[in-house]
């Protein structure tokens, strides 16, 4: 039953080899990042979300947000805003530019996003969602799916009413992250609202939340039924997640990666950040990822709380070399 959810996945005319998604992460997913997921077997990779805004009135520069590479694709691009017009014309572009699949936020709960009527927000005005929906379906040829949350909080949990919305304005596809807007990320996701929003709607669901290790991903699927995995905070420092599960449902144990392997792809990680975002800017960006590659390894405390003080790159390389020989100079001593 598991094996059969990673058959290729249709989100209208576009097939995936299989139904593992990289979630749009904000500051996260740009392209050395998704390059590195879709090389470990994840089929889908969105951008970081978009501002339908400031594309629309700038699209010069925007541009970076949306630099992409073929061996990425299919590719999609991840818009938010509250008007109609400015996220159809912000899908044309994004269309035009090469994207496969265009995903409208309407759940993310970060305050500055919410504020100003967008993500979340939309949750709490169906109509309005509607008529993003409607729009931007109308502006489009390509797959179009919508990123929502359970509601706005526990009291208005309305993500079938959003789905059934999205049904009838031709969306392709539904990814339903299992918490309210209140909840954030603090607490347990609800699979059991995806299993629902599965049983209950007619296009496909894909859910997001906890989907954090093979195992975890695998129990999704058999607890929910949901057509597709959207994974995010599993793959931070974790590109091998997808690898991992794909071999997990093919009945292989889902190896972690060797020691050299880590090390050589949080070298080719900071090198692509570094020549896509500058020296200064790709150092800066890169500290984060070296706190999530390094997690549970030996002395990594020390290491990571040294890593805010590097400013160059070679600084960084040289410690990150420095820092796996001595793993390896331990591991080989006891």
């Amino acid at each position: 039953m598991i094996a059969e959810k990673l058959a290729p996945l249709k989100i209208g005319s576009l097939v995936l080899a299989n139904p593992l998604i990289l979630a749009p992460l904000s500051g996260i997913s740009n392209l050395p990042f998704r390059l590195l997921a879709k090389e470990q077997g994840c089929a889908l990779v969105f951008t970081e979300m978009v501002s339908a805004e400031g594309l629309v009135r700038n699209r010069k520069a925007m541009g970076w947000l949306l630099k992409s590479s073929p061996e990425e694709r299919p590719l999609g691009v991840q818009l938010f805003g509250s008007n109609p017009g400015s996220m159809a014309a912000a899908a044309k572009i994004v269309e035009e530019a090469g994207a496969a699949i265009v995903d409208l936020n309407m759940g993310c709960p970060v305050r500055k996003v919410v504020n100003g009527g967008s993500g979340a927000a939309l949750l709490k005005d169906p109509r309005k969602a509607g008529e993003i929906m409607d729009a931007v379906r109308k502006a489009l040829s390509i797959p179009l799916s919508v990123k929502i949350r359970t509601g706005w909080d526990e009291k208005n949990l309305n993500y079938l009413e959003i789905g059934r919305i999205a049904e009838n304005c031709g969306v392709d596809a539904l990814t339903l992250h299992g918490r309210t807007r209140r909840q954030g990320y603090s607490c347990k996701a609800d699979w059991q609202a995806i299993a629902e929003a599965k049983s209950r709607l007619r296009i496909p669901v894909i859910g997001n939340g906890d989907l954090t290790s093979p195992e975890a991903i695998g129990h999704f699927f058999a607890l929910t039924g949901a057509d597709g995995g959207m994974i995010g905070r599993g793959a931070l420092g974790n590109p091998w997640i997808f690898r991992q599960t794909l071999r997990f449902f093919q009945g292989a144990l889902p190896e972690p990666p060797t020691l050299e392997e880590k090390e050589k792809t949080i070298l080719r990680h900071f090198r692509m950040i570094v020549d896509s975002r500058g020296e200064e800017n790709g150092v800066r960006e890169f500290r984060k990822h070296l706190l999530w590659y390094t997690r549970g390894l030996r002395g990594s405390s020390e290491f990571r709380s040294q890593a805010a003080q590097w400013v160059k790159y070679s600084e960084v390389i040289r410690r990150v070399e420095e820092y796996f020989e001595k793993i390896r100079k331990v591991s080989f001593s006891s």
